[in-house]
């Protein structure tokens, strides 16, 4: 019977992921109640799992982050892509986000980057952005520590056999392939879009007013009250109750309470503020002059799927949404009332409070340059670069554990006030951690059920006459489909139970499943989805779904066969 629970369980876990707007860490914290109530697994084990060393080492990371991301190196780098040559600068790219994302998170490096390409003097964003992207999760693949994903196979690894991951045993395997496909991706950059559309685009967004009730543009044609002559700003529509006026004629009324929606550059927002008898969406929202800053709405955000009005979006982020891009388009209709996506590229009218707010980092990928951020001077760059360095030599080595090397360097970093109480506790990965134990009790639960001895029974007639190749071949696919229809950490948590218990009943070595899984979970490059850096780049690029099929199939291709071969070499 308990085969059985644990089956409906992870099939109802699977549609869940696929076709529910809910996000991954809830659907497998319910999986996890879901078995701990089913009697799947003691109580005991089921707290035992939010302690694992592995999921302890990744939040110790991510925390270290924090500071690691204030290291002056990536700015001074940067300055460096900018060139004629369109394959000089696809390579210098390539070579700059592949090398730091091996070793420090490759979402914040790509959007640290896209500040400096989007402003490219000599190429289109659309021209450079897809490679930063996937450069950044090819490097990622490089080490234990380059992306969440390497560390959540690594934390399911630990749990079964005691150990985990070494920090350099991906790097042998993914070394030559990333080399490889990085050296693809450059050769292969005269595919990407060029256009001219996007570079035009990628400043405009709806901007929202309304007429103040009985003030002085009530009565006024669109012409006699000026607003046909801002030359950056251009007047789409107009909201009047539930009707939406398009192709708003020169000599259409205005009246009270209607809502006038702008299309163009956002820098000239405060130009409406000017306007007698026009509200701004952001003074109607208590914000009169407000710091302007660009975000992206983050993969399984709070508020993914519902509107600024529904979220109290004003009082949850002191901030409000002015403009919103989608797809590379202007939003229309009324921004309040429009719900919100992963992927949203939004600008908000911030107040004082904004970059405060512990939730931020939850919803959103911040790319403003204004930030609040307090890069480290030359002299601490040095200290805590040779620090870091240190402690992956000896976590390499075995001369240290890489969660007590990180604890320590995390407690030197607030005795330093390089990182303080207040951004710690915004940036606590409460998600990450809640997915990842989760994920520990249901692979438990599907052992102890008998659910996976089971489907390995059913499976192993099919295998039998095949070598344990053909089977880490199967593995790698599946991993890698289901990265695209889901994120890449469910993904690995999904597949890693299935692989490690197919390569016991094929009496293989277990290291080439455990890193095929973690190879393919990290390579989505097909669709925006996948990976939290293709969604970033796909707005401020202007890419559409097909421009990730045309241009990251070859890419795709090319890291499965080289991953693939690698595994054969190295183990088989």
């Amino acid at each position: 019977m308990d085969t059985v629970y644990a089956g409906a369980i992870l099939a109802a876990l699977f549609v869940g992921l696929v076709f529910s707007r809910f996000s991954a860490t809830v659907l497998f914290l319910i999986a996890a109640i879901t078995c701990l109530l089913a009697g799947l697994i003691k109580p005991d084990v089921f707290w035992a799992k939010a302690a694992n060393e592995g999921l302890v080492t990744l939040i110790l990371l991510m925390l270290c982050a924090v500071a690691l991301e204030r290291l002056p190196w990536l700015g001074l780098l940067s300055q460096r892509i900018d060139t004629p040559n369109r394959y000089i600068a696809v390579a210098r790219i390539a070579a700059i986000a592949a090398s730091t994302s091996a070793f420090f998170n490759n979402t914040a490096i790509v959007a640290a980057l896209v500040q400096v390409l989007r402003r490219s003097r000599y190429h289109l964003p659309s021209q450079l952005l897809l490679p930063l992207s996937y450069s950044a999760i090819l490097g990622g693949t490089l080490t234990l520590i380059g992306t969440s994903t390497n560390l959540i196979v690594s934390s399911f690894l630990a749990d079964r056999r005691g150990s985990g991951l070494a920090f350099f045993d991906f790097l042998w395997v993914a070394g030559p392939v990333v080399l490889g496909v990085c050296t693809l991706l450059v050769l292969i950059s005269s595919r990407l879009p060029k256009r001219a559309i996007v570079q035009e685009k990628q400043s405009e967004y709806v901007l929202e007013a309304v007429v103040e009730r009985g003030g002085d543009l009530v009565g006024m044609t669109v012409r006699d009250a000026g607003l046909r002559e801002l030359e950056t700003l251009y007047l789409g529509e107009i909201i009047r109750g539930g009707q939406i006026i398009t192709a708003v004629s020169p000599g259409e009324v205005l009246l009270d309470g209607d809502r006038l929606n702008f299309v163009g550059d956002i820098k000239d927002a405060s130009r409406l503020t000017q306007i007698r008898g026009l509200t701004t969406f952001a003074s109607e929202e208590g914000l009169m002059q407000p710091s302007l800053k660009e975000v992206i709405i983050a993969p399984g955000a709070v508020i993914n799927g519902r509107t600024p009005k529904e979220l109290g979006f004003r009082a949850r982020f002191d901030a409000a949404i002015v403009g919103l891009q989608r797809d590379g388009e202007a939003v229309s209709g009324k921004l309040g009332r429009t719900a919100l996506k992963a992927g949203d590229l939004l600008v908000l009218a911030t107040g004082e409070d904004f970059i405060q707010r512990k939730n931020l980092g939850k919803n959103f990928y911040l790319l403003s340059d204004d930030l609040d951020i307090r890069l480290m001077d030359s002299k601490q760059g040095v200290m805590v670069t040779a620090a870091l360095v240190g402690i992956i030599a000896l976590s390499a080595s075995g001369g240290l554990s890489l969660s007590g090397g990180l604890l320590a360097l995390l407690v030197g970093l607030w005795f330093s006030d390089l990182v303080s109480v207040d951004d710690l506790r915004r940036r606590f990965p409460f998600d990450i951690w809640i997915l990842v134990a989760s994920a520990l009790v249901l692979a438990q639960s599907l052992v102890d059920s008998g659910l996976i001895s089971t489907c390995m029974s059913l499976i192993m007639p099919i295998l039998a006459d095949q070598t344990p190749f053909i089977a880490l071949i199967i593995i790698f696919f599946l991993t890698l489909a289901l990265t695209e229809l889901v994120t890449n950490n469910a993904a690995a948590a999904l597949m890693f139970p299935i692989a490690y218990g197919l390569a016991q009943s094929l009496s293989a070595d277990v290291m080439p499943f455990v890193l095929a899984v973690a190879f393919a979970a990290s390579g989505s490059f097909l669709t925006p989805y996948g990976y939290a850096t293709n969604l970033i780049v796909q707005n401020i690029g202007g890419y559409t779904r097909g421009d990730y099929l045309r241009f990251g199939f070859p890419i795709s291709l090319a890291y499965s066969v080289g991953i693939l071969c690698m595994l054969s070499l190295t183990y088989f």
